[in-house]
């Protein structure tokens, strides 16, 4: 497989799009969760990313990371199609805290890798500008999407995974299209 990096960039904005955008969903999805849910899910995350570091030299290639930045793409919209077909239920809750742990658990590998796989300095200069981009665009416009969409803050999340829904689908697009096989 190859990196190819112009659709690499577009899928590092909509991926911090995505992340700037729902930061703020979080904390009214989890609601209803003990305090006691987010240590016992610190202490799964700490252990999950020891067990995936241990694995580094079987996991450092281009190849798993495509795998495996697929997988954590393919959780976030399953949790997002999850919210919008069962949103506010305790289930539901839990389930969105254990999926994005799940995929906080790759967090540390997917960073290693793709400055394995990026290599030079100034392309994963242009990784980061259009990551940090995305991040601010996706601030702005949940800023923007608060004041003018109207309702329940309850309301105002659930609207905002219909957009959620369309940018992941994005995500996995683009990120399908970052990689070729090699001939």
């Amino acid at each position: 497989m190859r990196l190819r990096l112009r659709p690499y960039l577009y899928y590092k904005f909509f991926n911090s799009l995505f992340t700037g955008l729902s930061v703020g969903s979080v904390f009214i999805i989890y609601a209803p969760l003990k305090p006691s849910i987010y240590s016992f899910g610190g202490i799964l995350l700490a252990l999950g990313m020891m067990v995936i570091a241990k694995f580094y030299d079987y996991l450092l290639n281009i190849r798993r990371y495509f795998q495996i930045g697929l997988l954590v793409e393919v959780v976030m919209l399953a949790l997002v199609i999850l919210f919008l077909l069962r949103p506010y239920t305790y289930t539901t809750a839990l389930l969105v805290y254990t999926g994005y742990q799940l995929t906080f658990m790759f967090g540390a590998y997917l960073v290693r890798a793709e400055t394995l796989i990026v290599k030079r300095a100034s392309y994963l200069s242009k990784v980061d500008i259009f990551k940090q981009a995305g991040y601010l665009a996706g601030m702005v416009g949940s800023f923007l999407f608060y004041q003018i969409v109207t309702g329940t803050k309850e309301e105002q999340v659930y609207r905002l995974h219909y957009l959620l829904l369309l940018v992941e689908i994005v995500i996995i697009w683009l990120f399908i299209k970052s990689f070729e096989r090699k001939s």
